[in-house]
């Protein structure tokens, strides 16, 4: 590890983060931060729900931020990039988690 990635945000996400309360951006907020560490899924690490997940025949990644949203993005070379953050039920009828 040691790695740092640069974790850039779509506008989706930016719009999610601007129109959030003050709590809920700083939550999100935090928990992205935590995908420049380390965006892989590991077993047993304890950072965090993240699990690799084919959509749209695309490679990407969920992160689930506390109970109440998830974040999907993708790992392109150093960048970690968010494309969207949904409410944790949004994102389970939209993908069938």
């Amino acid at each position: 590890m040691g790695d740092s990635y640069q974790v850039l945000l779509g506008e989706q996400p930016r719009t999610f983060l601007a129109a959030a309360d003050e709590k809920t951006e700083r939550i999100v907020r935090e928990n992205l931060a935590k995908l420049g560490d380390d965006p892989y899924p590991r077993p047993g690490s304890g950072s965090g729900d993240k699990e690799k997940l084919p959509i749209d025949g695309k490679e990407r990644y969920r992160l689930h931020i506390g109970r109440s949203y998830t974040a999907f993005y993708a790992i392109e070379g150093e960048a970690v990039k968010v494309v969207e953050i949904l409410d944790i039920d949004t994102a389970h009828k939209r993908y069938g988690w």
